[in-house]
């Protein structure tokens, strides 16, 4: 059975593309990542696939005039390759409703907060300012709205009474490393598919004990 074929979208250091490296390295798993797109030419995650041996590809944002034609080149570059699912590992563009239109539910985005809390930029600040006691990461398909569209999967982490943004963003983004690979795998099982606006729930029988904070 043909691999589901990842295209990953990055601006920064990779390490959600790292963890994706690292799951399709296994020939168990049901996808491969065929190209790596960076919007900046210093994104350190370019390194990442080019030591892992995929094909890399810069399409620098600041040599479009508009949102549309970059968003187009990405679209005629993913193409190319044969893409089914683009995968968005700390992408920080906005993309605009034609792209994300033409690739509806073959999207998806991961966030560190579960959301539908917590949308949009300074998450474990907020989080911290807020007295949440649980946090966490999701993985979702994307709509033209930021951080919307159908939850796939969800990691929750405790806050700790010691936390800053800082050792809070580390744990987040531990489970991260493990929520993504996950959330494509159920994907390119065939297990996690959008229903009107909603992933019918996977029960997976690792998904464990409720996580309660404070203990008691």
């Amino acid at each position: 059975m043909a691999k589901l074929r990842l295209g990953v979208l990055i601006s920064g250091r990779g390490t959600n593309l790292q963890a994706l490296i690292d799951a399709a390295a296994d020939s168990e798993f049901p996808a491969e990542i065929g190209l790596v797109i960076a919007n900046r030419p210093d994104a350190g995650g370019l390194e990442r696939a080019r030591k892992a041996g995929i094909q890399t590809l810069v399409i620098d944002h600041t040599e479009f005039n508009s949102r549309e034609s970059f968003d187009e080149a990405l679209s005629a570059a993913l193409e190319t390759q044969d893409i089914g699912l683009i995968c968005l590992a700390g992408f920080m563009r906005l993309l605009t409703r034609p792209f994300v239109e033409r690739w509806r539910d073959r999207i998806i985005n991961i966030h560190p907060s579960l959301l539908p809390a917590f949308k949009g930029l300074h998450v474990h600040e907020r989080v911290l300012d807020a007295g949440v006691r649980i946090t966490g990461c999701t993985v979702h398909f994307i709509r033209v709205e930021m951080d919307e569209g159908p939850i796939i999967a969800q990691g929750a982490v405790g806050v700790r009474a010691d936390d800053t943004p800082e050792t809070l963003a580390d744990r987040v983004l531990e489970v991260e490393h493990r929520l993504y690979p996950l959330a494509v795998r159920l994907i390119a099982e065939g297990k996690a598919r959008v229903a009107g606006e909603i992933v019918p729930y996977v029960d997976l029988a690792e998904a464990g004990e409720p996580l309660i904070s404070p203990r008691g």
